[in-house]
C-alpha cells in the first residue's frame, strides 16, 4: 500500500513539473529579437517556437514571428517577450532557454534544451 501511495505521489509530482514547466528568452536573446521584430514592422507579434523534422540530429529548432495565436498554444512570457508554443513542440522544448551572443566565432542564438539527449555541433538541431 506504501508503495502505491508512493508511485501516486511521483507520478503527481512529474505532472505538475510538466504544467510549470516554461520557455526562458534571455534578456540579450529578447534585445535581439525585439530588434529584429521592429526592423520588421512586427512589434505586436509574438515569438513561436517549434521544431520539426530535420537536421544532423533528427529535429531542428524554429523561431518565427506571429501575430495570432492556435487554439491549443501554450504561453509564456520572458523578460517582456511573448512566447508562443504549440503542444507537439512543447514536449520538446519545456523548459528551454534561449539565449543570444554577438560573438564573431560563436555568435547567434543558442538553445539550452535539458530534453535533449544529443545535440549537433552547431546547435541548431537535437535528438531526444
Amino acid at each position: 500500500m506504501n508503495e502505491t501511495i508512493q508511485n501516486q505521489k511521483t507520478i503527481e509530482d512529474q505532472q505538475q513539473a510538466f504544467q510549470n514547466a516554461t520557455i526562458t528568452v534571455t534578456e540579450n536573446a529578447v534585445k535581439r529579437l525585439k530588434g529584429v521584430m521592429a526592423t520588421d514592422g512586427k512589434e505586436d507579434h509574438f515569438l513561436r517556437m517549434s521544431v520539426e523534422g530535420g537536421g544532423c540530429s533528427g529535429m531542428t529548432y524554429k523561431m518565427d514571428f506571429e501575430n495570432e495565436k492556435g487554439e491549443f498554444d501554450k504561453e509564456f512570457e520572458s523578460n517582456g517577450l511573448t512566447i508562443i508554443c504549440d503542444l507537439k513542440s512543447w514536449l520538446y522544448l519545456k523548459d528551454i532557454e534561449v539565449d543570444y551572443s554577438d560573438d564573431l566565432l560563436n555568435g547567434g542564438f543558442k538553445i539550452k534544451n535539458p530534453n535533449a539527449e544529443r545535440t549537433c555541433g552547431c546547435g541548431t538541431s537535437f535528438s531526444a
